[in-house]
């Protein structure tokens, strides 16, 4: 069975903050029509912290448990808005779910990924519908155990969340924001992209993407 060692998944994350940084200036604007605008600043600069301390973890011998404890910590010490508390409930849930371990098998990230969904409605106190990060979150992961369940390999689950976190996103044009700032405008956030979504669509499809890379690099090593 294929596992994946704690620096393999640091490089996981750091695509994750890589298609983040990408798309920092896109997150801004979308925040822009509805917050603050500094949605994609505040999630650039959290992902990159998350890769500095991981990957100092991971070189030190830190499991991938720890290291999940390390990313909440460190996401929740240099993101002071909105995103910093619920992506640090991402991790904690995350990492409570990896008890123990200390590398992963391939299945896990399907674990990971239900467990950060999970930490993100518990400390935002929101559903699906209320037009945040977790009508991306919360699809991908049904999407990523429904196809489990079904026998489909961790590559293809996460494909499937990939594809139901870009779907999550696109709908949320047609809500009216209940949580956060957005709330305050009402029937005026009608239209426009939640920016929580959209950041959160990637953070599902870099992550489909960095699981793919290590595949690769498996398949060169034989």
């Amino acid at each position: 069975m294929s596992t994946i060692a704690p620096d393999q998944f640091v490089e996981i994350l750091r695509t994750v903050s890589s298609r983040i940084d990408e798309a920092r200036e896109m997150l801004g604007e979308l925040d822009g029509a509805i917050g603050d605008a500094d949605h994609g600043r505040t999630m650039s600069q959290g992902f990159a912290s998350v890769v500095r301390d991981t990957q100092d973890a991971a070189s030190k011998g830190s499991g991938v448990q720890e290291i999940l404890g390390i990313a909440a910590r460190t996401f929740l010490n240099a993101v002071g808005a909105t995103a910093g508390p619920l992506y640090a409930g991402a991790f904690e849930e995350a990492g409570r779910r990896m008890a123990g371990r200390h590398a992963l098998e391939d299945a896990d990230l399907i674990a990971i990924l239900a467990g950060m969904t999970e930490g993100i409605a518990r400390r935002g106190k929101a559903a699906l519908g209320d037009k945040t990060m977790l009508d991306a979150f919360e699809p991908a992961m049904r999407a990523a155990v429904a196809a489990t369940e079904a026998g489909a390999s961790p590559r293809d689950a996460l494909r499937a969340a990939s594809l139901a976190a870009a779907q999550g996103r696109e709908t949320t044009r047609a809500m009216i924001a209940a949580k956060g700032r957005a709330a305050r405008l009402g029937a005026r956030s009608l239209g426009f992209v939640d920016p929580g979504a959209a950041s959160a669509a990637i953070v599902v499809e870099a992550m489909r993407e960095g699981y793919e890379a290590l595949l690769a690099r498996r398949a060169g090593e034989r």
